[in-house]
């Protein structure tokens, strides 16, 4: 019998809930939301013997369907919905496939790399998608002008530029030892400041979609954020790099 198969979901649960990553810094949807609902979802999958690439592939099929939906379906209001509701279920599944793993044993490099290549595609492809429904349904004929056309080509480009800065920054500090997960003392200000980055935010943007200039506004507005608050970001993670350089030199 494996870990997965005698594990309650009480038990998989109180794990979880005692065994949770450190929150300070993190955009606050996903440290208050999308975690705590994480939890709920890895003790119920684990619980049934689910495990963590299984957890992963389910987030890319939740995603998946609401990218067809996005791309292919009408601009409406319940379209929005779905696809806002899809990509929520797809990131609370994503948060929860690293949760599976820690209960069940069944992590590996093999699945952290899948989750992250899951995680590179799906980033873009929520902005592309956006794009290709813009220009199927050609909306700039009545509530946004054609130069907004460009929003979704920058936001893949600022997002995947993003991502992969957190990601390789974390994975080279990592190879030489430094701690990437230490809490800090920035308190909750921080989660709430960095807010507009979280991918919950993103989501639950496309309620909106069903109103083309409200949701052109909105998420313009998101861009702007993503580009001042990622360009912070990025030059923290150098700067901390850098340090790292002078560090090893003066050994």
């Amino acid at each position: 019998m494996t870990v997965a198969q005698r594990l309650t979901y009480t038990d998989a649960y109180e794990q979880l809930r005692r065994a949770q990553k450190p929150g300070a810094g993190v955009p606050a949807y996903t440290r208050w939301v999308n975690r705590s609902l994480a939890r709920y979802a890895a003790a119920f999958l684990a619980s049934k013997g689910v495990s963590a690439d299984g957890t992963t592939a389910l987030s890319a099929t939740f995603s998946a369907v609401g990218l067809g939906l996005l791309a292919l379906g009408p601009i409406s209001w319940w379209t929005g919905v779905a696809v806002a509701v899809l990509f929520a279920i797809g990131y609370v599944l994503d948060s929860a496939d690293g949760q599976v793993a820690r209960l069940t044993g069944t992590g590996s490099p093999a699945g952290e790399w899948l989750d992250h290549v899951v995680d590179a595609i799906r980033t873009p492809a929520i902005h592309l998608c956006a794009l290709i429904s813009w220009y199927r349904h050609d909306p700039v004929r009545d509530d946004i002008s054609s130069w907004l056309l460009a929003l979704p080509v920058v936001f893949a480009l600022v997002a995947v530029g993003h991502f992969m800065s957190q990601i390789l920054a974390e994975q080279l500090l990592r190879a030489r030892g430094v701690r990437t997960n230490v809490a800090s003392d920035a308190g909750p200000i921080r989660s709430f400041v960095n807010l507009p980055m979280d991918a919950g935010v993103t989501c639950w943007v496309f309620v909106l979609w069903g109103a083309p200039g409200v949701f052109a506004v909105a998420y313009g507005l998101l861009l702007i954020a993503h580009i001042g608050i990622g360009a912070i970001s990025m030059r923290r993670k150098r700067r901390a790099l850098h340090a790292l350089k002078n560090q090893e030199t003066t050994t």
